[in-house]
């Protein structure tokens, strides 16, 4: 990955939009060049998907909620099976140490809080914080 290929990766984080030809401009390299770069980027991982940031109190989700899951009751594997079935956990991450997931949830109120800890407890411990604020928000990511 050259310096060309950091600033693309950098100007679409920024606006995942921007056309092939407003890269063009912004690069001063022709539409083949990016367009080729751009796949490239894609067959490499680099660029995994390009898709909309949708905000969760936009669609009338009013908490977002992070909830610790440890003393896993069950293999990792049915786990993560379950857990791809509850639509209101939108992120899930599998870690070392006691915890076993962290997961965040976007809900309405607080009775679908309630309702998804009770489908949780019989898979493990679980502890849940209210998130108020994200201080750090789509950090861009570049390689160093």
């Amino acid at each position: 990955m050259d310096q060309l290929d950091i600033e693309i990766i950098k100007l679409l984080q920024q606006d995942g939009r921007m056309s092939i030809s407003e890269l063009s401009k912004h690069l001063a390299l022709s539409r083949p060049s990016v367009t080729e770069r751009l796949k490239r980027l894609q067959e490499n991982g680099v660029i995994g998907r390009f898709s909309a940031i949708v905000s969760p109190l936009s669609v009338g989700k009013k908490l977002l909620i992070m909830i610790e899951l440890s003393e896993l009751s069950i293999s990792h594997n049915e786990f993560e099976k379950v857990i791809q079935k509850e639509k209101s956990i939108i992120e899930c991450y599998r870690a070392t140490g006691h915890v076993h997931y962290y997961m965040k949830a976007a809900l309405k109120e607080m009775d679908e809080l309630t309702q998804l800890i009770e489908k949780l407890i019989p898979y493990g411990n679980t502890k849940t914080s209210i998130l108020w604020d994200k201080p750090v928000v789509n950090r861009i990511i570049l390689p160093d």
